[in-house]
């Protein structure tokens, strides 16, 4: 026994020495800064002279943050969490790498910061794997045409302005008139769809992040879908990370072939905070305040949607960004930036909100740059004429306030407009399927709507659905299986049409 015992401590000490002559000899270098100014988030910090921007800072107390400039003596960091926690004096040490975040479909279903981590109460995420929140754009040849529709469930969107996968489209207004709501819709409408939905709130209200929350979870797929926060309450940093990491978890999915909707909400808050947090750094500032690289940090944002090609597996990453606009001023420094970064925009008019028009979209300053190549092919052929047809009921409409016309035309026009008029509002969180938007434009520019009272639209839309199951199957699985209507489907979609309209107690009365 007392052999067994040596020879134990023999090979223990005969380890020992082996690592011990494998240790490198010699001073070891480590850069240790120190915190000098500390306030509204931001951290000065000196002694690091080897620090990189965007670098990740490590503070004594486990605090983390990055660098966002640097001076001849000290760099500016922005905290990203427990700004509180940080005193002048503490230590502060270089981590070697980037902000990063969680990746991966364990986030799906989830409520996180845009650090990854869970805020809503439903345990820890399991996953490790993480990537940097700030990627280069994919290159041009790696890129492939946008000819995808993303149906948005918005007669007016998808009939006039249709989105593709991996579009970046602005939706933009005033506030509190539905720009979220259009955003909120289009997730919901992906439940039957196979694209992966991120909805980012960035220095929003808790109460309206909670709206959101409950509308996505309840009407749209759970299972697709993810919600990052950095509400209002939340550190400078990460608000200003937030879309960064949002895209940063799309393109996960999207580089692997699948499909990615990211709707930000707003990016007008997110210049407020850049500006904030440059002004606190001491950047020059320029027009309204901002620094001059905010039309950078956007562009390299939204550049990264796009459209892959087949090489890199094809798959997709469309952009919603949402931007707030002060009385309707579209000619604003940041709506400006974003309407010229973006392949077009949904504008939305406070007075069509108030009159009652719901999505208040003002058909005749939104625009879409990728058009009719992504609609799909059966909406295509029936909306062919239908923004020109609507836009002349408009003015129409305005000349015919100063007195009344008796020309037959006209007023046959300004029948069939006020009919579009009324199939374009909808109310919220209730998407139309692809089917049932070109069952109303059919219906509409056929002129079957024209003897039907506009308070009967109403009730022609709660059993649109049900009417087109029923009466025009065959019309119903082609566009739901290739998004086209051939002449026998259209045939047998006007009958339908013409024996539904016949049965609502509005058209009878007429």
């Amino acid at each position: 026994m007392a052999n067994d015992t040596v020879a134990q401590a023999d090979n223990w000490l005969d380890a020992a020495r082996k690592k011990l002559d494998a240790a490198p000899l010699g001073a070891k270098a480590e850069e240790i800064g120190r915190v000098e100014e500390v306030g509204d988030g931001i951290a000065l910090v000196s002694g690091l002279p080897d620090a990189r921007l965007a670098e990740l800072l490590k503070f004594e107390k486990g605090q983390f943050g990055f660098v966002q400039s640097l001076e001849r003596d000290r760099i500016a960091c922005v905290l990203l969490d427990d700004v509180d926690g940080v005193e002048a004096g503490d230590s502060v040490r270089g981590a070697g790498d980037v902000v990063r975040t969680l990746v991966g479909p364990e986030l799906l279903g989830r409520v996180v910061d845009p650090l990854g981590r869970p805020l809503d109460g439903k345990g820890p995420i399991a996953t490790t794997a993480t990537m940097p929140i700030e990627r280069p754009a994919p290159a041009i040849i790696d890129r492939d045409l946008v000819v995808q529709p993303v149906q948005t469930g918005l007669v007016v969107i998808d009939a006039l302005f249709a989105l593709g996968r991996g579009q970046r489209e602005l939706i933009i207004g005033d506030r509190a008139i539905g720009k979220t709501t259009i955003g909120i819709d289009t997730i919901i409408n992906q439940k039957t769809s196979d694209i992966i939905c991120i909805y980012v709130a960035i220095g929003q209200k808790s109460s309206s992040v909670r709206r959101a929350i409950d509308a996505i979870f309840s009407g749209g797929a759970p299972e697709r879908c993810l919600v990052v926060v950095a509400e209002a309450a939340s550190s400078p940093g990460l608000q200003w990370i937030a879309p960064f990491a949002a895209f940063t978890m799309a393109e996960y999915f999207r580089d692997r072939g699948q499909h990615a909707l990211v709707v930000i909400d707003d990016l007008t808050k997110h210049a407020t905070t850049h500006r904030e947090i440059a002004l606190l750094t001491r950047q020059s500032p320029g027009r309204e305040a901002y620094p001059g690289d905010v039309f950078y940090v956007h562009a390299r944002l939204l550049e990264r949607a796009s459209k892959l090609s087949k090489a890199k597996g094809g798959g997709s990453l469309t952009a919603l960004p949402i931007a707030e606009t002060d009385a309707g001023n579209l000619s604003a420094y940041i709506p400006t930036n974003l309407i010229s970064i973006t392949d077009g925009q949904i504008v939305l008019d406070a007075k069509l909100f108030y009159e009652g028009q719901k999505p208040a979209i003002d058909v005749g300053t939104s625009v879409s740059r990728v058009g009719g190549k992504t609609q799909a092919r059966a909406l295509r052929d029936t909306a062919e004429t239908l923004r020109l047809d609507y836009a002349q009921f408009l003015e129409l409409e305005n000349f015919t306030r100063f007195g009344g016309m008796s020309e037959g035309r006209v007023k046959q026009q300004l029948t069939r407009g006020a009919r579009i008029r009324a199939i374009l509002a909808q109310p919220q969180h209730a998407p139309f399927r692809l089917v049932d938007e070109v069952a109303l434009v059919l219906a509409v520019q056929t002129g079957l709507l024209d003897s039907l009272p506009l308070t009967a639209i109403p009730i022609l839309l709660k059993g649109l659905r049900e009417a087109l199951d029923r009466g025009a199957a065959d019309a119903v699985r082609s566009i739901q299986s290739d998004g086209t209507l051939g002449d026998v489907g259209k045939t047998n979609m006007d009958a339908a049409l013409q024996a539904y309209v016949k049965t609502l107690p509005s058209a009878s009365s007429s």
